[in-house]
């Protein structure tokens, strides 16, 4: 995995979901300190992490954040650590304790239905030449 950078936090995001896809546009607009770096699971660098990671993709198929060297987290976990690095509001998210089971059966429930309630893109989304840097090739 040498060409992850081991000084930032890697987001994996379905990125054919439309709201996974605003997510990640929330995310890189408030990242002020540039702490993230962004890969779609559906792409090969994303599927490297998973294998290495070893995660079972059939039971998380949404969103994954990678610490490097420290530790990984799943679902409504991995978005309140997401959401404590945020220079905004939504910080105050992070400190509701929506981990556990109540969190991830509010977070699965938004996962099941992502795609009838905010649709699906054809293919993953492609950055523009500003937002390149903050995703993983």
């Amino acid at each position: 995995m040498e060409n992850i950078p081991k000084d930032k936090k890697i987001i994996l995001f379905d990125g054919v979901c439309n709201l996974c896809d605003s997510s990640v546009q929330f995310i890189i607009k408030k990242d002020k300190k540039d702490l993230f770096r962004f890969a779609s699971i559906q792409s090969e660098i994303g599927q490297q992490i998973i294998r290495y990671l070893g995660i079972d993709t059939s039971k998380v198929d949404s969103i994954i954040l990678y610490v490097p060297g420290e530790a990984y987290y799943l679902k409504a976990e991995a978005a309140m650590q997401i959401a404590k690095d945020l220079k905004s509001w939504h910080k105050i998210i992070s400190y509701l304790s929506f981990t556990g089971s109540l969190g991830n059966f509010i977070y699965d429930y938004v996962a099941q239905n992502r795609y009838r309630w905010y649709g699906k893109k054809e293919a993953c989304m492609i950055p523009t030449e500003e937002m390149k840097a903050k995703f993983l090739e």
